[in-house]
C-alpha cells in the first residue's frame, strides 16, 4: 500500500484519466495560443491597453454569470455528454474568430466592425467555459479514487501548464511568422483533438445527484457550503484577491511591444516563462508534495507570486523579466496544486459541481476579472505603475490572511479532514 501512496505516477495507471489530461492538454494548448493571438490582434488595432483589459472581462461576466447554474447542472447531468456540447460551442466561437481574421476579410471589414465580433465570440467561450469547469472537475472525481487526488491535482495542473508553456510560445512565433490564419488553424485542429478524447477513450459518466429540491435550495446548498469550511473559503478567496490584482499577463502585449520591444516572437516566450516556471514545480511537487502543511506552504507561495510580480515591472531587461516571470509561475503551481487538492478532498462526491461553480466564480474568471483591472488600472496610471500595485496589493491581501488564519498554519490536511 505504502509503494501505492508514493508512486509518482499512479494516476496515470488510469486509462480514462490518461484521456482526461488529454483532452485538458490540447484544449488548453487551442485556447492559450489563442489568447496570444487575440491580444495581440486586438492591441495592434487599437494601441490601447485598456482594449486588453475588456478581452478579460467578455469573458469574465458570461462565466461568472452561468457559474452557479452551470454547477447545478453538472451535477445532475452525464458529465461526458455536457462536456462535448460545451466543447463543441468553444469550437463554433472559434471558427467565427477564424473567419472575421482571414486575409479577405479583414480587407473587407473595417476594424469598428471586426472587434465587437471578436468580443461577442470571446463572451460566447466564457459561457461555455462557465459550464467546462464544474462538468471537468465532476468527472475527474469519477475516474481517480480519492486516496489518488492529491497526485492526480498535480498531473491535472501540469498537463494544464505543459500546454500553457507551449501555447504561448508557439502562438506568439507562429502570429510572427505565419500570420493569424494558420494560427487559427492549428487551434481548430486542437480543439477538434480534445473532442476526440471526449468522445471516443471516456465513458458516460451518469450523474450521482438526483435532486430533490428546487434549483435555488440546490444552488444553496452548495454556497453554504464553501462558506462554512474556513479553509476552502480561505484558499479561494486568498486566490482570488492575489489573481485580481496581480493579473500582469493581461499587459505582457504592452510590455513586449512597448517596454522591451521584443515583438510579438518575445510576447510568445514571455507568456511561455510562467507556464515553464509552473510546470517544473508541478511536476517535482508530485514527488515533494506541498501538502504536509498546505496553508503555510499556501501563503509563502502567494507571498512569493506578489514578489515576482513586482520585480518584473522594475524589470527593464528582457531576459531578467523572463526569470521573474518564470518564478511567477513557480509559486503560482504551489499555490493551484494545494487548492485543488483541498477542493477535491474536502467536496462530498454529490455536491463536486455546484461546489466547482462557487470555486469557478472565486478562481476561475479572476484572471480575467484581474486582467480588466490591469488594463482600466494601465489606463489610469500607467503599465508599470499599475503592475507594481498589483504586485503590492497581492502582499497585503496575505499579510491580512496570515493574521486571520494563524490557526490553520501548523495544521496539515490530514488534521483538518481526517476522513
Amino acid at each position: 500500500m505504502d509503494s501505492i501512496r508514493k508512486d509518482p505516477f499512479i494516476a496515470l495507471r488510469f486509462k480514462e484519466f490518461r484521456s482526461y489530461i488529454g483532452m485538458r492538454f490540447f484544449l488548453t494548448f487551442a485556447f492559450q495560443i489563442q489568447a496570444v493571438v487575440i491580444g495581440w490582434h486586438i492591441y495592434s488595432l487599437t494601441k490601447d491597453p485598456f482594449s486588453l483589459g475588456l478581452i478579460g472581462l467578455a469573458e469574465a461576466i458570461p462565466a461568472i454569470s452561468i457559474a452557479l447554474y452551470a454547477g447545478y447542472v453538472a451535477d445532475k447531468s452525464d458529465k461526458k455528454k455536457l462536456l462535448v456540447w460545451v466543447i463543441s460551442l468553444m469550437a463554433l466561437c472559434s471558427l467565427v474568430l477564424f473567419w472575421i481574421t482571414l486575409p479577405e476579410n479583414i480587407n473587407h471589414i473595417s476594424a469598428k466592425a471586426s472587434i465587437p465580433i471578436m468580443y461577442i465570440m470571446i463572451f460566447g467561450i466564457g459561457m461555455a467555459r462557465g459550464f467546462y469547469a464544474p462538468a471537468s472537475f465532476s468527472l475527474m472525481a469519477q475516474i481517480i479514487p480519492r486516496e489518488h487526488y492529491g497526485n492526480s491535482s498535480t498531473w491535472n495542473s501540469g498537463s494544464w501548464q505543459t500546454a500553457s508553456i507551449l501555447g504561448p510560445a508557439v502562438g506568439g512565433l507562429l502570429y510572427g511568422f505565419a500570420g493569424v490564419t494558420t494560427c487559427f488553424t492549428i487551434i481548430l485542429v486542437f480543439i477538434a483533438v480534445a473532442l476526440v478524447f471526449v468522445v471516443f477513450f471516456v465513458s458516460l459518466k451518469p450523474p450521482q445527484y438526483i435532486p430533490k429540491e428546487n434549483i435555488f435550495d440546490s444552488l444553496s446548498e452548495g454556497i453554504s457550503f464553501v462558506f462554512k469550511s474556513k479553509m476552502l473559503l480561505g484558499a479561494l478567496s486568498l486566490d482570488l484577491f492575489s489573481v485580481f490584482f496581480g493579473g500582469a499577463v493581461a499587459l505582457m502585449p504592452v510590455f513586449a511591444n512597448d517596454i522591451l520591444k521584443v515583438g510579438a516572437e518575445g510576447l510568445g516566450i514571455m507568456r511561455a516563462a510562467p507556464a515553464l516556471g509552473a510546470v517544473i514545480t508541478m511536476f517535482s511537487m508530485a514527488k515533494y508534495s506541498p501538502m504536509g502543511k498546505p496553508w503555510r506552504n499556501l501563503l509563502f507561495a502567494v507571498m512569493g507570486f506578489g514578489l515576482s510580480i513586482i520585480a518584473f515591472g522594475l524589470s527593464r531587461n528582457f531576459y531578467l523579466s523572463l526569470v521573474f516571470l518564470f518564478c511567477e509561475g513557480a509559486f503560482d503551481s504551489v499555490s493551484v496544486i494545494i487548492r485543488s487538492t483541498i477542493l477535491q478532498v474536502l467536496t462530498p462526491e454529490d455536491m463536486r459541481g455546484r461546489v466547482s461553480a462557487v470555486n469557478s466564480m472565486f478562481i476561475g474568471s479572476s484572471n480575467e476579472i484581474g486582467a480588466f483591472e490591469s488594463g482600466a488600472a494601465a489606463k489610469l496610471m500607467g503599465t508599470i505603475p499599475s503592475v507594481l500595485f498589483g504586485g503590492t496589493m497581492t502582499l497585503l491581501v496575505v499579510t491580512i490572511t496570515y493574521f486571520k488564519t494563524k490557526k490553520l498554519i501548523p495544521l496539515s490536511l490530514k488534521e483538518i479532514h481526517p476522513h
